[in-house]
């Protein structure tokens, strides 16, 4: 005899991972778009050079910020498949409007906005686990400013050591470095993020019943990593335009500024355990590096439409997840 609740189970799995495909092209721009407005690669070297860093993230990082999202946010012995289908459903819906429109939002935010919305629709606020979120919510502040501020620091020291170089030989080392400083941010884009949807699947292995206590299961990490790399390899292309030359026109030393500040915050992030937007870090340190060259060279208005798609992102995908919730309770899924 079939076990339903078992399909259901390994369905939300699909969807999960779906996001996580959503995930990688949607924050594809972020790994990319600095290298390939600068041409140190084509944006399909660009591509399959983010999607190799992505996957082999898992043996860099553990699993510190999977185990914040599966069980430090939302009351776990209140979440039921049901739950965790509709906040998933909720984060893709926001995923795909933000990408039609060319946003550069959070993925990551999304996904804890929707998984929020639709377990606030169940159980009412009380599931919130108000530690868990603190440190989500200070770095939606902190990610962007050490994004700023790194880049904007790293963009003057390596003024200071090409100053006596000739344009051609900075150019020279520069795209080299930025080859390291794109891979860095990859590794640090992936062991991120893919985690986060680590956490889904293993609060819905717990919610099921299929694991009698937390914890991250191997074949979950690399699938979480399979899925975003392969959504990498796709592509973001609506998004690469706004992140590489949009927000301030960027040359091969500024690309490696950039990607090495936000590597260099998402890895002391992945550290602590935090979900931190890898999309927030990117754009602060493409502005930081900017403003170093002079504050006018950032287009700041673009930026203040990005930061807008950042505040609404976490109402706008818990509202998305929350009416999704409410529609699939009306049928007897679980």
């Amino acid at each position: 005899m079939v076990d339903l609740n078992l399909l259901f189970i390994i369905f939300i799995i699909l969807i999960a991972l779906v996001f996580d495909f959503t995930n990688g092209m949607h924050d594809a721009a972020n790994s990319i778009a600095t290298v390939v407005s600068t041409r140190v690669l084509s944006p399909r070297q660009a591509v399959i050079w983010a999607a190799f860093f992505n996957f082999v993230a898992f043996l860099i990082f553990g699993t510190a910020v999977a185990k914040t999202i599966g069980s430090g946010m939302i009351d776990i012995t209140t979440v039921t498949p049901t739950v965790i289908l509709a906040g998933v459903c909720g984060a893709i819906g926001w995923n795909l409007i933000t990408w039609y429109l060319g946003l550069p939002s959070s993925s990551s935010h999304a996904l804890i906005g929707g998984y929020a919305g639709a377990a606030i629709a169940k159980s009412g606020f009380g599931v919130i686990i108000a530690s868990g979120w603190y440190k989500t919510l200070i770095f939606i502040v902190l990610a962007p400013l050490i994004g700023i501020i790194l880049g904007f620091l790293f963009k003057i020291i390596t003024t200071w050591i090409a100053y006596k170089q000739t344009p051609a030989v900075v150019d020279k080392w520069s795209r080299v470095l930025q080859l390291f400083s794109a891979a860095l941010y990859s590794l640090g884009h992936g062991g991120n993020d893919a985690q986060k949807t680590m956490g889904i699947i293993c609060s819905l292995l717990f919610a099921g019943g299929l694991i009698r206590e937390f914890y991250i299961p191997l074949w979950v990490v690399l699938s979480a990593h399979a899925a975003i790399a392969l959504g990498t390899l796709s592509g973001g292309w609506r998004i690469v335009k706004t992140m590489g030359q949009k927000i301030t026109k960027l040359r091969p030393i500024d690309g490696f500024c950039a990607e090495t500040a936000a590597a260099s915050s998402i890895f002391l992030a992945t550290h602590l355990g935090i979900p931190v937007s890898t999309t927030h870090v990117i754009t602060g340190a493409i502005s930081g590096v900017g403003s170093a060259i002079r504050l006018r060279a950032v287009r700041w208005g673009v930026t203040i439409t990005i930061v807008w798609a950042w505040l609404l992102t976490i109402p706008g995908a818990a509202i998305l997840g929350g009416l999704i919730y409410s529609l699939i309770r009306m049928v007897p899924l679980n």
